[in-house]
């Protein structure tokens, strides 16, 4: 008899064994079902629905606008204008240049253009710093993205440890249901007392409250992730699995890609700041510009013949070519403070990029560090879990033959769920990290 309920019970661990080794195999090779989301597909999800994201797109549109800008300053500028004018009483009068107190009716048409040829390279340093702002523009919706990605694979990775925690919080509340009959049957027959049953229902009560806490963490996760990826609140989602390539191919902490964690906006920043300090020191120099046009007018005093239209548009017609030279003397000093910002900003930003390449490099060796630490726990949690699951098989025996206590029973499966959500979190956590070390390396985590 007792060798059956042994066997049966040794078959139940192994049952539950192989349950928690499918959701973590599910959780890491990712072989998710058609209702159910994977981590690429929140990612990828949250980088096209991210609000902050749809915010970085529209500043890089910003950022193209004023290219176009600085390209159209090197276009000459066309401007025409027409218009009409009444006198009466006291004018001159356009014919004879004298005086009348004859109404006219006076209407002109004008065509200008101006070009500047030299204002100091003031155009081309805007075009260049326009053309790094693009570019910076670039590269902060690439890390935004890859920041929202990130962010999002982290609170998957809390969603799906905190279901995994709830499916050993079931199990743990089935068997304590199982126990709880098992010791009342005992009881009956002699083989254990009523405080004994008394403990393995207050194990039984702690079990029911483990789980709902448990379903109540893993409720406040999927909220996170939902807002993580600005997905309706309303809506289902199921969190599935961690699709990640194989960990194997990466097996030197390599330094870390340009264009990565910011560098690559800090790098441009610090271009524009170049090209704009430049700009200011522009004012300094004289400029140069080219101006041409034609003008006309047509006019008709009242109660008298006049000319034609036609004939007075081609006999009034008028043409001008001249140029401007502007040399700057003193403006209360605005261009001295002007360039002295510009020259500071400039400084600001290669501080900046100096300081965003040290954390860039240390981050890149911290999350490859954390990846091989969280991999030898994951290889010690494994054996412990082992070990832990032979002394409850151990110490379940022993209380069905009377040789242990109900709270020995309890202290060793409370050891063994410990274990097993401990390796849980390590095998998520060395997921996210090989991620972050992928990231790190220049490659895009969020695309399949």
């Amino acid at each position: 008899m007792k060798s059956d309920n042994f066997a049966t019970q040794n078959e139940t661990i192994m049952k539950r064994q192989k349950a928690i080794l499918f959701i973590i195999c599910h959780l890491v090779y990712g072989t998710a079902g058609a209702q159910d989301w994977t981590a690429r597909q929140c990612m990828q999800y949250a980088v096209e629905h991210n609000h902050v994201v749809k915010r970085a797109e529209l500043e890089l549109d910003n950022y193209k606008a004023a290219k176009v800008t600085a390209v159209g300053s090197f276009l000459p500028s066309v401007s025409g204008s027409t218009g009409v004018q009444y006198n009466f009483g006291r004018a001159i009068d356009p014919e004879t240049n004298g005086y009348t107190d004859v109404s006219t009716f006076y209407n002109g048409y004008s065509l200008s253009a101006s070009l500047p040829v030299f204002d100091g390279f003031n155009r081309l340093n805007a075009l260049k710093a326009a053309k790094a702002s693009v570019l910076m523009g670039h590269n902060a919706l690439r890390e935004q993205q890859d920041q929202t990605a990130l962010a999002t694979l982290q609170a998957f990775a809390n969603a799906a440890y905190y279901e995994g925690m709830v499916r050993m919080a079931e199990e743990k509340v089935e068997e304590a249901t199982l126990l709880l009959k098992q010791t009342q049957v005992m009881e009956e027959v002699g083989r254990k007392s009523a405080a004994d049953v008394a403990q393995v229902e207050s194990q039984k009560a702690e079990a029911d409250y483990e789980l709902t806490r448990q379903q109540n963490l893993y409720a406040s996760a999927l909220l996170e992730l939902k807002k993580e990826m600005a997905f309706p609140i309303n809506d289902s989602l199921t969190p599935n699995s961690i699709p990640i390539r194989e960990e194997g191919r990466i097996t030197t902490p390599l330094s870390s890609r340009k264009g990565v964690g910011g560098e690559a906006v800090a790098y441009y920043q610090m271009q524009a700041s170049k090209y704009e300090w430049r700009q200011a020191r522009a004012a300094l120099l004289p400029s140069l510009s080219l101006s041409a046009g034609l003008s006309t007018t047509y006019y008709k005093t009242l109660h008298s013949q006049t000319s034609s239209f036609s004939s007075q548009f081609k006999n009034n017609m008028g043409e001008y070519v001249g140029a401007t030279l502007s040399i700057p003397v003193f403006n209360r000093l605005q261009t001295v403070t002007k360039i002295r910002r510009a020259k500071n900003n400039y400084r600001i930003a290669c501080e900046a990029y100096e300081q965003k390449q040290i954390e860039l490099e240390k981050l890149s060796r911290e999350a490859w560090q954390d990846w091989q630490g969280f991999l030898k726990q994951m290889a010690q949690m494994e054996k412990k879990v082992e070990a832990d699951s032979l002394a409850y098989q151990l110490t379940r025996r022993q209380y069905e033959e009377g040789l242990s206590t109900a709270i020995d029973l309890h202290t060793t499966s409370t050891q063994l769920l410990q274990s097993r959500a401990t390796l849980l979190q390590c095998q998520l956590m060395a997921m996210v990290k090989h991620e972050l070390v992928r990231y790190y390396q220049g490659e895009t985590i969020w695309t399949e």
